[in-house]
């Protein structure tokens, strides 16, 4: 482990080394001994360490609920935003080991949270909501699970949520549309959400 450990810390940017050393520990160790050791590594002064931890609490997300309590309670407090990033794709493994469709209450219940980061897991690690197989079959669903949160106080969320809502504008541009109807503009969070969604989004055919 301490040579994996001296390998990601030169790392600067990108997670697909640290990804790939998550894979290959999973591939090598069951959960039962590996649980320790994520639990351990969560803890490390790095980020590069702790984003691996991340990685390998969320592979078991979906047979472990102890591992999404952590990912939820634990990890969503990391001043990293790069571990931030890390918990959205955990995140968007736990729903596609679970199914989208069968994780959706969990996807309600973190968007419910009152910490704006776990919220953000969700709106940014299911990107592009609308390539997921369950929200392909409801993109109308999607636009309003993501679009509750268009006003909240943390722009860091409403980042989240205008380019979520983009992304999924290219292919459904008149359920966006009647959805930014309803958006009342002179509420700045609300047009800071609005501005981003709006500024490559393609005209109607």
């Amino acid at each position: 482990m301490e040579n994996s450990i001296e390998k990601l810390l030169k790392i600067k940017n990108g997670f697909k080394p640290i990804e790939a050393e998550a894979k290959m520990l999973i591939e090598a160790k069951p959960w039962v001994e590996l649980k320790s050791l994520a639990s351990a590594l969560l803890h490390h002064q790095a980020y590069q360490i702790r984003s691996l931890a991340v990685f390998l609490f969320g592979h078991f997300a979906a047979t472990d609920s102890g591992a999404l309590h952590i990912l939820q309670t634990h990890v969503s407090k990391d001043p990293s935003w790069q571990v931030q990033e890390i918990l959205a794709k955990a995140f968007d493994q736990y729903c596609k080991d679970t199914t989208y469709e069968r994780a959706l209450p969990t996807i309600e219940n973190w968007l419910a949270h009152p910490n704006p980061n776990v919220c953000r897991a969700v709106t940014e690690g299911l990107r592009i909501w609308t390539s997921r197989p369950f929200f392909n079959r409801n993109p109308k669903l999607a636009i309003d699970l993501i679009a509750q949160h268009r006003s909240h106080e943390c722009q860091y969320l409403r980042k989240s949520v205008g380019n979520a809502l983009r992304d999924i504008s290219k292919k459904h541009g008149a359920l966006i549309d009647a959805e930014i109807s309803t958006w009342d503009l002179d509420n700045p969070r609300i047009l800071f959400t609005h501005k981003l969604l709006t500024k490559t989004k393609l005209p109607p055919k």
